[in-house]
């Protein structure tokens, strides 16, 4: 209330009356209360009014694995630059706590909300759209009018393929998270889409999860039978969880299998082989999210936006070229 009383060159009780519908406040002064209001963002919370708190809440899957800890310093560090707090909140890979979680933040007067949902895409929740709180979906988008910031998870899937094919392979399976969500069924359907437009041979490769250790390699024995047809040669892995299964499971084929995975693990270029890996940057993606946010909070009301951020691939010895790519490459002829 304090500074929409400073915007608008008038007293906070001038302003309280305003919010609360009070008399004895000039139309034209009225109205430049209200404007500032607006420009700064200034909500009521039941019969009383009060100013911003300076603090933004987060509210990811789960605070355990390294990609959701980068995307929360990154968020941290960019509210501590606008001079904001910020509250972290796990939602524990449950839809149900998310809901929960967000209605909380908003009934504690937050400033503003940036979410990474758990599960399927996300609804935007009515209790918090109709609090005016500026709200931010990362990672996954929302059905509604909100703010999102995601990953290209499509341009991320077939850059793997087409690395993998470059180097010879021609079998190549994928090995995809749990179907329920979004990112899985997105870099699914982007490998089959590759698959097919690339014209390689066979029906394409797909086991989704949620998988185990014992699952995953079966898969890979199934697929990489010496007496199959088509052999694969190549393995693409959906997300960090399902590479570490990989890691674990390759150890037990008798021949060698190319591995891809998604997300760069701790200690990837370190193992044996090396880990090729599509990389997102969990700290441009937080960054963007949360300044996105705090465009908002400085009175954007520009219909809201999707901002999809590139991956990049990392290549190392996992995706090694296949020995038989090159004794299949046409020969020059001499003379």
């Amino acid at each position: 209330m304090a500074d929409v009383a400073a915007e608008a060159h008038v007293s906070i009780k001038t302003v309280s009356r305003v919010v609360n519908r009070g008399p004895g406040v000039r139309p034209d002064t009225a109205d430049r209360v209200r404007a500032a209001i607006e420009r700064l963002g200034f909500r009521a919370t039941g019969p009383d009014a009060r100013s911003r708190v300076h603090t933004v809440g987060l509210v990811v899957e789960t605070l355990a694995g390294p990609f959701s800890a980068q995307i929360a310093a990154a968020v941290e560090r960019e509210t501590r630059l606008h001079g904001y707090n910020l509250i972290t909140v796990s939602a524990e890979r449950s839809t149900a706590p998310d809901r929960r979680l967000l209605h909380d933040l908003a009934s504690r007067c937050v400033d503003g909300l940036i979410v990474v949902p758990a599960g399927e895409a996300a609804r935007t929740e009515s209790q918090v759209a109709g609090s005016g709180i500026p709200l931010v979906y990362l990672g996954r988008p929302a059905r509604g009018a909100v703010d999102a910031v995601l990953s290209d998870n499509q341009g991320g899937v077939r850059g793997a393929v087409e690395h993998l094919v470059a180097h010879g392979h021609r079998h190549i399976g994928f090995l995809g998270g749990a179907p329920h969500r979004w990112t899985a069924r997105q870099r699914r359907d982007a490998f089959v889409h590759t698959h097919q437009a690339l014209g390689l041979p066979g029906t394409p490769r797909v086991s989704m999860g949620p998988h185990t250790r014992d699952s995953l390699l079966h898969a890979l024995r199934t697929w990489s039978r010496p007496t199959a047809s088509a052999t694969v040669t190549a393995v693409i892995a959906g997300d960090n969880r399902v590479t570490l299964l990989a890691l674990y499971a390759v150890r037990g084929l008798t021949s060698p299998l190319s591995l891809v995975g998604y997300d760069d693990i701790e200690l990837a270029d370190l193992i044996e082989p090396s880990m090729t890996v599509v990389h997102q940057d969990p700290a441009a993606l937080g960054q963007k999210a949360a300044q996105q946010l705090f465009s908002r909070l400085r009175g954007d009301r520009t219909p809201p936006q999707t901002f999809v951020l590139p991956t990049r691939l990392i290549v190392r010895a996992s995706s090694r070229r296949r020995p038989e790519a090159d004794q299949e490459r046409p020969r020059n002829s001499e003379g």
